[in-house]
């Protein structure tokens, strides 16, 4: 039997053992994934502290169920480890580790890179490495390849690699790991069979084979730069409907009653998570190598980062509509993860303007049911419950984010004036103290 075959057959009848590298928002859901469909999985991260988590049994990241996670630990089918040397234990691995942009807004590929070096160190005949990472067209080629090949092995023939983006959003109750459709590009064919049959032996969602890895990070990359362009799209109207008088809210559900031609993007306050504010910027870069700008990309970024400043602008003018000035004013925040119903702020937009409401002055109450506490100019900022008392001593309510939790019967009664950029109240009788976005 062929090497391949072999890789196969154990996938098939569920004998590979699976490592996931990183164990994060993306790696920790598909570890517990791929160990609820039978396989044993042993995870790998850098920080102790999550390692020992997972092997006490104890989640830390919204999308993964509490039980699933200790089930699959008693049982014996989820481990997870700091030693990469155990790596040779595996038949099947997965990068998914972060991929973030350094403060020139260039790709910071490092953690790909180390860890691609830790798999090659212990990697072996009939092994399947696959990227998960979101990252620049070229990127599991000129990384992952190389430093296996090496090694002594030969992608697609003794060693197999693919890329498969990952497609997770943090508090979809809809879509999941599970059942959201999988792309997956190969080095060659094989890799590609292998990948795809790892994918099918875990997922409900469809499996999609595309011809390389470049296309499936170009992919990937499509996906979010879409998001990015038609999110900054709807920030611009917001800007100009504020200026018209006119209520955006209101605009974009009426455009979405067509049913062809049209798809219903919002505004906010600014762009966060680990996807959209950054991934597009990947492509800005790699798109230097071929001499091309992508001026769209660009404008749309500066568009969307305009935002917290647009935000922090409107607090002052609603301010100045009551008589008092923001510097001197206290502001109650609902919301500083980026997104709503999550526990997630990275590169949350909240932060930057909670940071420069302090800047000029103002006095800031952090609200959020999901975070307890979160770091902003090198200090730790905890956060308080939303009560009558915490929202009648603020000169404005500002709604960042849109959580479920959040009273809003509570706050309209409450509240001296609110800003909302999320349109959370609109099912709330109109107040002559509320604005939005």
């Amino acid at each position: 039997m062929t090497i391949v075959n072999t890789l196969l057959k154990k996938i098939e009848v569920k004998e590979a053992i699976i490592g996931v590298v990183g164990l994060g928002y993306v790696g920790l859901p598909l570890a517990v994934e791929k160990a609820k469909a039978g396989f044993k999985v042993i995870g790998f991260d850098i920080q102790e502290s999550r390692v020992n988590l997972v092997n006490e049994g104890h989640n830390y990241i919204g999308d993964v169920v509490d039980e699933d996670l200790s089930k699959m630990v008693k049982l014996g089918r989820l481990e997870a480890t700091t030693d990469y040397q155990r790596i040779q234990e595996v038949d099947a691995v997965a990068i998914c580790v972060p991929t973030p942009l350094d403060r020139h807004m260039q790709p910071d590929t490092s953690y790909v890179r180390q860890s691609s070096k830790e798999i090659a160190k212990y990697a072996h005949e009939g092994m399947l490495v696959v990227l998960e990472s979101t990252t620049y067209p070229g990127t599991t080629e000129e990384i992952i390849s190389p430093v296996l090949e090496a090694n002594g092995l030969v992608v697609g023939e003794n060693v197999f690699v693919a890329y498969s983006p990952e497609r997770v959003d943090p508090g979809n109750k809809l879509y999941n790991t599970k059942n959201t459709p999988k792309v997956v590009g190969g080095i060659t064919s094989n890799c590609t069979a292998v990948a795809s049959a790892l994918y099918r032996a875990v997922l409900d969602g469809e499996v999609h084979e595309v011809s390389s890895p470049a296309v499936a990070e170009m992919e990937k990359i499509f996906e979010n730069t879409f998001r990015h362009i038609n999110i900054a799209l709807a920030n611009e109207m917001a800007i100009l409907c504020d200026k018209m008088d006119i209520d955006v809210w209101e605009v974009i559900n009426a455009a979405k009653t067509k049913p062809y031609g049209f798809m219903a993007f919002y505004p906010g306050p600014g762009l966060g998570g680990h996807c959209i504010p950054i991934d597009p910027f990947y492509l800005t870069w790699k798109a230097r190598e071929y001499n091309y700008h992508t001026r769209l990309i660009e404008l749309a970024g500066e568009i969307n980062n305009s935002m917290p400043e647009f935000v922090v602008h409107k607090c002052l003018e609603i301010l100045n509509e009551f008589g008092k000035a923001l510097k001197g004013s206290t502001v109650a925040v609902l919301g500083v993860s980026y997104k709503k119903d999550i526990d997630d702020v990275r590169e949350s937009p909240s932060l930057s303007i909670i940071s420069m409401l302090k800047q000029r002055g103002a006095e800031v109450i952090s609200i959020d049911p999901h975070v307890a506490s979160f770091k902003l100019d090198h200090q730790v900022v905890e956060t308080v419950l939303l009560t009558e008392k915490a929202i009648q001593s603020a000169d404005l309510t500002l709604i960042l984010t849109d959580h479920s939790a959040f009273d809003y019967d509570l706050v309209a009664r409450s509240s001296k004036a609110i800003f909302d950029t999320r349109n959370a109240m609109s099912k709330q009788e109109k107040m002559d103290n509320y604005y939005k976005l």
